[in-house]
């Protein structure tokens, strides 16, 4: 990946960067919110104080919590009962003998693409430690209270649950570890249900928002069948990067949700991938998958299966280095090429600082900043609203360096783009918004415009890249550039619609300057030839030569006159969402 810098660019409302986080080392983000105003700290002591186990009031132990058509589903309202650990087992463990990807066992909740994303996050202790906080056990300091942290909206959300969890005749009814003494993964999986709202809403979700909000990074999507030519080396390098992946089989015509295919794999069900290893094989170099099933069990069946042929040609030491056992509990290998070939999706959750030592080279860094869609102001929706789009607000981003992958020929700066729609405070349901964004070069002559850039520049040049627009909640893609000077403009697909956002860029260590975002500090150009300038003062002209040929000589206009002209300002530019009446306009003239 290129080196980068970015700053912000001038708008209608000032400075974007007066408007939220700008971040090039994760700093302001290790303060963690706290979930429904609970503090764990404060809540523990007050609970071991009193002698009284913890109760969270704010996700009681009961049906709301559940969800109304989970239980209905399930028919045995009465049957379900809510226990602490220690009335399940004699001896219960948070964690026994570490958190590892085997550990996760799928209950009856539909919650696969969650289950995915845990197996993932065990393989990053820093990240695994930053959502399950170490130091919580059922010893001398337990008070029946846990505490985990998720991402959310570009913060670290503390949030904290009573360890009363749903049983049916003595067992976990929802995610259990193979271990029955152990409940690390049971507690997450309702922290992450208290955060949704209930266990019902964890019910067909996606294991990419999943996989963000475990790590805060960047998710990329990629089809197999139209993966790029140096596929292999994006995910060998995800995976030397503790990158988070996960895959899925698309459902085609007459299959079912979760249908097993011939070779034992299980249609639209997400399947975590938990390494990637190179094996001798009679003088060749075979590269393998290594997969897991969140159900525990149902695995592959083809080449490099547990079973398989294959393996007799490979030395016992290799297959203790690879960890391969002959077991059926939901983890295989495979190789690559089947890997392309069998699944259908694959998703990497790039990590940004959160997740790497301080002393990690070549890993990503991070530049965040949040800014909104004010209607009027700054939504001025996509490219197809021309007289509008150059209103939205506008990032200046300078790459540097180019790529130094050996496996990519092409020349150029790479470098991933994340537009993340965040909630509007003042509404209690938030919808997401059709979403996208564009990325302008700037010619050599304005790479120092301090200034928004205006419409006529957009009539005037095409966008270098460009996303789809979608309605998720984020739109992520990776592009490669030449060095240069680039502005990005996020914006809604229509205008006028309002909305806040988070814009992200991750690009790798090393960029000489020790803030990746800076304000442009250079002045105005004052030189009449640079064509910013020129396009502003040709648009200033034509409005010039309709107030002479109105006012005359003598430079008097009446105010039905001046108000021919406010109004066709107004229906030339779709930003200004008024009209002129003479009374206004007499004041004007009169004043």
């Amino acid at each position: 990946m290129g080196e980068c810098t970015w700053r912000p660019v001038f708008t209608l409302g000032g400075l974007l960067s007066g408007c939220g986080r700008r971040d090039g080392d994760g700093s302001s983000r290790n303060r963690p919110m706290h979930f429904a105003g609970q503090r764990f700290a404060e809540l523990r002591e007050q609970s071991r104080e009193s002698h009284l186990l913890f109760q969270d009031d704010a996700f009681p132990a009961n049906e709301s919590s559940v969800g109304a058509s989970l239980l209905d589903r399930r028919g045995d309202r009465e049957e379900l009962i809510w226990l602490r650990p220690k009335e399940i087992v004699k001896d219960p463990r948070f964690i026994a003998d570490g958190a590892t990807r085997t550990d996760i066992q799928q209950g009856e909740l539909g919650d696969c693409w969650l289950l995915a994303a845990i197996a993932s996050l065990t393989l990053n202790t820093k990240l695994l430690q930053k959502v399950v906080p170490p130091g919580q056990e059922f010893d001398d300091k337990y008070a029946g209270i846990f505490v985990f942290q998720f991402w959310k909206e570009g913060t670290w959300v503390e949030v904290v649950v009573d360890d009363f969890l749903p049983t049916f005749n003595g067992r976990l009814v929802f995610v259990h570890s193979t271990d029955r003494t152990e409940f690390w993964s049971a507690l997450l999986e309702k922290a992450y249900a208290k955060l949704a709202g209930s266990y019902e809403s964890l019910k067909g979700g996606s294991t990419s928002e999943a996989m963000e909000d475990f790590s805060g990074g960047l998710v990329e999507t990629y089809k197999t069948q139209k993966a790029p030519p140096n596929f292999q080396s994006i995910i060998q390098n995800a995976v030397r990067k503790e990158a988070m992946l996960a895959c899925c089989i698309d459902v085609r015509k007459r299959q079912c949700v979760e249908e097993a295919t011939e070779q034992g794999l299980i249609t639209g069900h997400a399947y975590s991938v938990t390494g990637m290893e190179e094996v001798k094989v009679k003088g060749q170099t075979v590269t393998l998958m290594r997969m897991r099933n969140p159900w525990g069990r149902i695995e592959w069946k083809g080449a490099w299966s547990d079973k398989s042929d294959e393996w007799k040609n490979v030395s016992n030491a290799e297959m203790k280095r690879l960890d391969q056992v002959d077991k059926n509990d939901g983890e295989f290998w495979m190789s690559f090429e089947d890997f392309k070939t069998e699944f259908s999706r694959v998703e990497i959750c790039n990590i940004g600082p959160e997740g790497m030592d301080d002393d990690d080279e070549g890993y990503w860094a991070l530049t965040e900043h949040e800014s909104r869609w004010v209607p009027g102001s700054t939504a001025g929706g996509c490219r197809n609203f021309a007289r509008t789009f150059w209103t939205n607000p506008q990032f200046h981003l300078i790459l540097s360096k180019e790529d130094e992958d050996p496996d990519d020929k092409t020349p150029g700066c790479s470098f991933i783009i994340a537009l993340y729609q965040m909630k509007t405070r003042r509404r209690a349901r938030h919808r997401n918004k059709t979403i996208g964004f564009s990325i302008y070069e700037l010619p050599e002559k304005i790479q120092s415009y301090k200034g928004q850039l205006p419409k006529a520049f957009f009539a005037r040049h095409r966008s270098s890249k460009r996303s789809s627009f979608i309605n998720m909640r984020e739109i992520c893609q990776r592009f490669k550039l030449k060095p240069g000077h680039y502005v990005i403009i996020p914006s809604t697909y229509k205008p006028s619609i309002e909305g806040r956002f988070l814009l992200r860029v991750f690009t790798e260590k090393g960029n000489p300057s020790s803030d990746m975002i800076e304000e442009i500090g250079a002045d105005i150009p004052e030189d009449p030839t640079i064509p910013i300038k020129k396009l502003e003062e040709e648009e200033d002209e034509k409005f010039k030569k309709t107030f002479l040929q109105l006012a005359g000589e003598g430079q008097y206009i009446s105010a039905t006159k001046l108000r021919f002209i406010l109004n066709k300002i107004a229906e030339k530019d779709e930003s200004v969402k008024c009209s002129f009446s003479t009374f206004t306009c007499r004041s004007m003239v009169g004043g």
